[in-house]
């Protein structure tokens, strides 16, 4: 009520009652309407579900493991111990490089295996030195025997395939080496040689290589095309008894102009030669597959 409007009313008034009437009149203020604020909203927050986290798995702190397989399908059965990196068996969708290793004459399968390759392969892995892979250490017992000279023709026609098939390898030359010790590194020049795009890496240790094969090695190393080459290591101990047949090969790489890594350490033909080298043999192989930090 505004002043004009109590004023009229009290003139009203007045006239009705007399002017005691409006003795007891007082004007009502107004009443302050106040408008309230709208209800404030709480936002219940939707809870967050904790991160999760993998549990960890026991297996990163156990070896790998040998074991024993056979392939049925050739003439004479083909036999090879493979190692397999740990926790092979829990990561299930885990690939691998594979390593195919040869064995020396009047050795057998288990020989890289006593020079301890599982055991550096393990501590390889548990240090970050390299990734993971699968090492395969065929049989070639039958040497002395007219079969022992398929070994070739079992190990690349029977043997890679089954090893693909069967086990969660990586399936391209990329990721699929060579290398042998002695009469294996022979087999090993020849069958990486002969198959550059089966085997992206040779390895040949103190390798019997010649014994009247010049001819047919060279060719070969002059019928690899450029750019299929695989990476090539050769090495070999300063008193070893193949050593003139090893510089002769080397020579050949050289004039040929293959790119290759040759080593000459101390050291004669033996297990004690071998052994002691084994961590670069491997160190070298998995260059091949360990990432390389940016800008390199």
């Amino acid at each position: 009520m505004n002043t004009r409007q109590a004023i009229l009313i009290a003139a009203f008034f007045t006239l009705l009652f007399g002017p005691s009437a409006c003795s007891t009149f007082q004007e009502v203020p107004p009443t302050a309407t106040v408008t309230a604020p709208p209800p404030t909203v709480t936002a219940t927050p939707t809870p967050i579900p904790p991160t999760a986290t993998a549990t960890p798995l026991g297996c990163l702190t156990q070896p790998g493991r040998v074991e024993q397989g056979v392939v049925i399908t050739t003439n004479p059965q083909q036999e090879y111990l493979i190692y397999l990196p740990p926790c092979y068996n829990e990561l299930t969708n885990q690939r691998y490089p594979v390593l195919y290793l040869l064995h020396g004459q009047t050795y057998t399968m288990d020989q890289w295996v006593r020079l301890g390759v599982p055991r550096i392969m393990d501590e390889m892995f548990f240090s970050d030195a390299s990734i993971p892979f699968i090492v395969v250490f065929p049989d070639d017992s039958l040497w002395n025997l007219s079969a022992g000279w398929r070994f070739g023709e079992r190990l690349v026609n029977a043997l890679v395939p089954y090893v693909d098939t069967t086990y969660r390898t990586i399936p391209d030359r990329d990721h699929r080496a060579i290398g042998g010790l002695s009469r294996g590194g022979g087999w090993a020049a020849q069958l990486g040689l002969e198959n550059p795009g089966m085997f992206g890496s040779i390895g040949l240790h103190s390798p019997a290589i010649f014994k009247g094969d010049g001819y047919a090695i060279e060719k070969l190393v002059q019928n690899v095309p450029d750019e299929s080459r695989p990476r090539l290591w050769l090495d070999m101990g300063d008193v070893d008894r193949e050593w003139k047949s090893i510089i002769e090969f080397e020579e050949m790489l050289t004039y040929f102009g293959y790119p290759h890594e040759f080593q000459r350490y101390l050291g004669d033909h033996s297990e004690i030669y071998w052994g002691a080298h084994v961590r670069e043999y491997l160190r070298w192989y998995a260059e091949a597959w360990n990432e390389k930090p940016e800008g390199e």
